[in-house]
């Protein structure tokens, strides 16, 4: 397939009100969103503004709120006190210090990633490393600290807001492949960032090819996280380098590691143009495979007739469905975050739309402090409703697949609003973890609300549908 080379542009904050397809919208929508993108990073490129984005139905269009900052992604009295600021066009440091203190209060890096995750050289910590699970390291390139595109919903949104002190990147010392070099029990690297894809092919060579070698034989797999399949398929199809990527994977399978891409996709419609198609076919071309994933999110895909639509069309184009994440306790979570119940019967219903090939997505899934927490559903046992829940990956590997009970809590969207069933005072990880499981600690629980006996609902709100 032909495509033609496209020239990237990107539109920020200071596009808002010149963007021709923004002015449908009121003056006071524009404000809206100038002011909410003071405080979470608000990035998009061309490609996303004319081929995904449907202009005939802003503001409800799923791309336009994946994509564009919301009135609701503040709580309204910060929403007002920052509105005032930047509409009076108060002094920076002022603006800055509002901006500041409603960051801080959004959880900007949960489940322990500052504390519990960074290793360590001889005491020394390993810049732009995480190592949360035995097998598994995350690899965060100084190069790729950006995004073709950023989404409303991001997790790593402090990566992107220059919150001082809350950066994962790579040193010049590359002191990383030191660490891989010593501890062979790691088998999988994930790059990731940022977006990887991002870089140009040689910067991303210098991470990848060095994992090809002598002294890395135990690194069996590596993954690169990114959202580029989505947001700017050019990168593998008509960039100057694209052919140069392609080269640097097929120079992974080769050297018999196993490679994957871990696309980021949030609707069907990301898949929808010829261009994002053809990126596929050439990724997979190489002996490479592509994985998808992506978080359930309120306003953009709860619905289980999209998640369905999406797994069934990347099953056709050769993708593997991997993962339905929950939305993260961090950032906008209390606009974008989907109650656990909800979240579990709209990935139920996806499920029950497909074919076995596409029920390999596990979900929904939430990455919290103790490790990757799956509700695998609701059950009734000796009369008391529960969520039965397990564990697909966890910072104790004798924690892995040991089904245990919470109280069903219709309003509850993470672990730490959940309460033990049956009289418990702790959940099983808990007596292995030093670490008591409170809302508020790595976490942070849910904002504004603390762990709390679930509220009572009637059996017709239990068991509507999705």
């Amino acid at each position: 397939m032909s495509i033609l080379p496209r020239r990237m542009r990107f539109y920020s904050a200071r596009d808002i009100e010149r963007l021709p397809q923004l002015q449908s919208l009121t003056p006071d929508d524009r404000l809206a969103m100038r002011v909410v993108a003071h405080v979470f990073p608000f990035r998009v490129n061309n490609y996303v503004v004319e081929d995904l984005i449907d202009w005939g139905n802003v503001p409800d269009d799923p791309l336009f709120r994946l994509t564009f900052p919301q009135r609701g992604m503040l709580d309204p009295l910060d929403f007002e006190r920052l509105s005032e600021a930047v509409q009076s066009e108060a002094p920076a440091e002022e603006v800055a210090a509002i901006v500041g203190g409603i960051r801080f209060g959004l959880n900007p890096h949960p489940a322990g990633q500052m504390q519990e995750n960074v290793p360590s050289i001889h005491g020394d910590p390993v810049p732009g490393l995480q190592h949360k699970y035995r097998d598994s390291v995350l690899i965060f390139p100084s190069h790729g600290q950006t995004c073709h595109a950023y989404c409303t919903y991001c997790f790593r949104w402090p990566q992107f807001a220059g919150m001082d002190g809350f950066k994962f990147a790579t040193d010049k010392t590359r002191c990383f492949l030191t660490y891989l070099r010593e501890h062979d029990e790691v088998t999988d690297v994930l790059i990731t960032g940022g977006d990887p894809m991002i870089m140009s092919a040689a910067r991303l060579a210098e991470y990848v090819e060095p994992l090809l070698g002598a002294g890395f034989e135990h690194i069996q797999s590596i993954r690169i996280g990114t959202k580029s399949v989505a947001y700017w398929p050019y990168r593998f199809v008509s960039d100057g380098d694209a052919d140069d990527v392609l080269r640097l994977f097929e120079r992974v399978v080769a050297a018999d590691k196993h490679l994957a891409l871990m696309a980021h996709y949030s609707h069907w419609r990301e898949l929808s143009t010829p261009v994002a198609r053809e990126a596929i076919r050439r990724i997979r071309s190489t002996g490479a495979e592509v994985r998808t994933q992506g978080p359930i999110v309120r306003h953009i895909n709860d619905d289980p007739g999209v998640w369905a639509r999406m797994w069934k069309e990347q099953v056709r184009l050769g993708c593997i469905p991997y993962y339905m994440f929950v939305e993260r306790n961090t950032g906008a979570n209390h606009y974008f975050s989907v109650p656990l119940y909800r979240a579990w019967r709209v990935y139920r219903g996806a499920w029950q739309r497909l074919s076995g090939l596409g029920r390999t997505a596990r979900g929904p899934v939430m990455s919290a402090y103790p490790g990757k927490v799956l509700v695998e559903g609701v059950a009734e046992v000796h009369g008391e409703r529960v969520f039965v829940l397990s564990m697909i990956q966890s910072r104790l590997a004798d924690q892995v697949r040991r089904p245990f009970f919470a109280r069903f809590d219709p309003d509850a969207v993470w672990l730490t609003d959940l309460v033990p069933a049956f009289g418990k005072d702790r959940f099983p990880f808990e007596r292995e973890v030093e670490y008591r499981f409170t809302a508020h600690r790595h976490d942070g629980g849910s904002r504004s609300r603390k762990r709390r006996s679930p509220a009572r609902v009637s059996t017709r709100q239990q068991d509507e549908d999705a």
